[in-house]
């Protein structure tokens, strides 16, 4: 019986993934979840877009660390 990919965390199922590397359908999972974690800008025109890509992309990483409690 295979187990719930979808229960897992993204730990559990990298772990499973390597241990069973012929399961496509874990490997397949864990993929998705990475790429629905990524964040897209289209490329900068101007240095102001630059700069506020640069200023959005800091505030993403100061949420996620925040919520993982890794903050100074």
């Amino acid at each position: 019986m295979k187990p719930n990919y979808e229960e897992m965390t993204v730990k559990e199922l990298r772990a499973y993934a390597i241990e069973h590397r012929d399961d496509i359908e874990a490997v397949r999972i864990l993929m998705d979840r990475h790429k629905n974690n990524f964040v897209r800008f289209p490329a900068p025109k101007t240095d102001e877009e630059m700069q506020e890509q640069w200023e959005v992309l800091e505030q993403l990483i100061y949420e996620k660390n925040k919520t993982n409690g890794t903050t100074e």
